[in-house]
């Protein structure tokens, strides 16, 4: 985990106004909003990683409501459209979300065939795997 995120940070492009990371009060905030918690590892995704621009895919983000990356505002869209309400989005995709189970397993839920299409154990490896390649 220490190394994705050490790499994660060391490939983050450098944009004119920055993301910022948010603070525990500030996931507590969102929680609050999309009234579900939050499983451990994206909490510490969202607290280390979520201002790294990286890449095609653009994560959620806790810190700016105004952003279309603003993770309330993505869960919305994503239950609205038929995604089951027990998975929480982490990235929109095509016509579909990368989400997190309450476990911490990622999975790909597209809207077309309103189903999971591919999975990861952890956010970690789906860093590794999906968001670094892209």
């Amino acid at each position: 985990m220490e190394d994705v995120i050490e790499l994660l940070k060391e490939k983050s492009q450098p944009v004119p106004v920055p993301l910022e990371l948010p603070d525990e009060d500030d996931l507590v905030v969102v929680e609050e909003e999309i009234l579900i918690s939050l499983p451990d590892d994206y909490k510490l995704f969202l607290l280390e990683v979520s201002d790294v621009i990286y890449g095609s895919l653009e994560p959620a983000t806790a810190m700016d409501p105004q952003s279309h990356t603003y993770l309330p505002d993505m869960a919305a869209n994503a239950w609205d459209i038929g995604m089951p309400r027990e998975y929480i989005p982490i990235c929109q995709h095509d016509d579909g979300f990368y989400c997190i189970t309450q476990e911490g397993e990622i999975l790909h839920w597209s809207e077309s065939s309103a189903s999971i299409e591919d999975e990861w154990p952890s956010i970690w490896n789906w860093a590794t795997d999906v968001w670094l390649e892209s």
